[in-house]
């Protein structure tokens, strides 16, 4: 999720959903503080994707709010929210059953610092 990290995504959490769901395998989640942000993200997350590893999304949502973005590669599925929206939706409380998966340098499974995430304890 390096393409996520050079737009400055915050609190990127990947879950192994393998044996708790039949329609993906992992759900990437990220936010950033506005729309024009979240868009940014989602573009830079699907052309490393597209250049990288031949992969374009099945499905794409919400590009035209750009309050959260949905882009779904079958295996994988990224959301890209607002930071209010996703507090609001809070996928980490609703797949709480999921294994976090740690990322090489970065804390994604500790929130930042007087900033809770339901469903993630610090």
């Amino acid at each position: 999720m390096e393409a996520a990290r050079d737009k400055k995504a915050e609190d990127i959490l990947v879950l192994d959903l393998r044996g708790l769901c039949d329609f993906t395998d992992y759900f990437v989640i990220c936010h950033g503080s506005n729309s024009r942000q979240v868009l940014a993200i989602a573009d830079a997350v699907e052309e490393r994707l597209r250049e990288e590893a031949t992969l374009k999304p099945k499905h794409v949502e919400g590009r035209r709010t750009g309050d959260w973005v949905l882009l779904d590669f079958i295996d994988v599925v990224v959301h890209v929210f607002q930071d209010e929206k996703r507090a609001f939706f809070g996928l980490e409380r609703l797949w709480g059953d999921a294994r976090r998966v740690a990322l090489p340098g970065t804390t994604a499974t500790i929130p930042r610092a007087g900033r809770r995430r339901p469903g993630i304890s610090s």
